[in-house]
């Protein structure tokens, strides 16, 4: 639990946004796989899978969580829906909740 404590500290100090980021996670990537803790390596291969995404993640303060938050919301609400009603009656519930 030590071996991960610490590269995980370094990893929640990335998240504070800074233009200066992409550059630290790709040294804490590097310093991640030449210390071996085998539960880091399937994190940093996800990192490393969508790094573009990543590296905006960590850069700019912006984010579109709202947005998804609704998109989830509506998913869920069809969900329930599945098979009953109409339009209509999905966007009253979307609508007036």
């Amino acid at each position: 639990m030590t071996e991960i404590a610490c590269p995980t500290g370094e990893f929640a100090r990335l998240l504070t946004p800074a233009e200066l980021n992409a550059a630290k996670l790709t040294d804490w990537i590097a310093s991640v796989r030449s210390a071996d803790p085998p539960h880091l390596h399937s994190f940093t291969n996800g990192l490393e899978l969508d790094r573009a995404a990543v590296d905006a993640g960590l850069a700019f303060p912006h984010h579109n969580g709202r947005t998804k938050a609704v998109n989830t919301r509506t998913k869920r609400i069809m969900r329930q829906m599945h098979g009953r009603a109409g339009l209509s009656l999905l966007r009253h519930r979307i609508l007036l909740p």
